[in-house]
């Protein structure tokens, strides 16, 4: 039996896999960096009792200190 016919008795003799179950990754909330800021370049956070300092920069760039 030559290669080709090798190769193609090995296709027709496996067995399809199942499909996979999929599961859907939870949506991501997107939130505007306008909608957080309003106009203003720095901002307090508190989160779990700590506040944190998140500022745009003058290349725009976030910057978060603790």
């Amino acid at each position: 039996m030559n290669f080709q016919a090798k190769l193609n008795r090995m296709i027709a003799e496996k067995t399809p896999t199942p499909p996979v179950q999929c599961t859907a990754a939870p949506q991501v909330r997107i939130v505007e960096s306008t909608d957080i800021f309003r106009g203003q370049t720095e901002i307090m956070i508190k989160h779990e009792g700590v506040i944190y300092r998140m500022k745009i920069t003058r290349q725009g760039k976030l910057i978060l200190n603790k």
